[in-house]
């Protein structure tokens, strides 16, 4: 039971999931049919307005095409088993799906287009990283690992500027996300300021709060 719960178990976990969902999809109306996607729970406003909320869960294990599901399976893969050893494993899964649903209300907030994708809560895996960075400041191993993720995050930012179709604001609040979530469920192996935890939380509840309202008010 030991060896078992020094894998992280909750990754491979939710890389099974995405791969039985990509699956289905596939052979049930094809993983890039729009009609296949908002009936498998991809992000889709106007059914969000109509009080299908688990919409802002159900897209983290949706994929749309055989390239989005590869690229985000092998970031998942690699990046998560990082924080989930770092942060532990029910650590890691709230920051996960926290990540996920803080991004899907930014991408509810500003876009209008039918979305999916574990890019949200890969982007706050990334946030976790900063949080590390910037609470271990004084661990040159910790800090030269969150220059390299902010890197890495700055490339990709870049890149959803300038390409089309990507949803910036979804990674955007998936990052801001894991951020302050990282704060919220602190680390295993070191205590997290008291006062830096309760803000956290009160920052993120009122980021959902103003996301959400925007998208339930917006018109597009």
């Amino acid at each position: 039971m030991s060896h078992l719960r020094d894998k992280p178990y909750i990754t491979y976990g939710l890389l099974g999931i995405m791969v039985i969902v990509f699956a289905l999809m596939s052979v049930m109306g094809g993983t890039e049919n729009p009609l296949t996607l908002v009936q498998f729970g991809a992000k889709y406003n106007p059914l969000i307005r109509a009080g299908q909320y688990w919409r802002l869960v159900t897209p983290i294990f949706i994929h749309i095409g055989f390239t989005h599901i590869l690229m985000n399976g092998i970031t998942l893969y690699f990046i998560g088993q990082y924080v989930e050893q770092l942060f532990g494993h029910w650590r890691f899964a709230i920051i996960f799906f926290v990540s996920g649903i803080m991004g899907n209300l930014g991408s509810f907030a500003f876009t209008s287009n039918l979305s999916a994708g574990a890019s949200t809560a890969i982007f706050g895996l990334f946030g976790a990283f900063m949080m590390l960075g910037e609470s271990f400041s004084k661990n040159p191993a910790i800090v030269s690992m969150a220059k390299t993720f902010l890197l890495f995050i700055v490339l990709n930012i870049g890149t959803d500027i300038f390409v089309s179709g990507i949803d910036i604001a979804g990674h955007l609040g998936g990052l801001v996300g894991g951020f302050l979530v990282a704060y919220v469920t602190g680390v295993g192996f070191s205590k997290t300021s008291q006062t830096k935890r309760i803000i956290s939380a009160i920052m993120l509840v009122v980021i959902a709060f103003v996301l959400f309202t925007i998208g339930m008010q917006a018109k597009f």
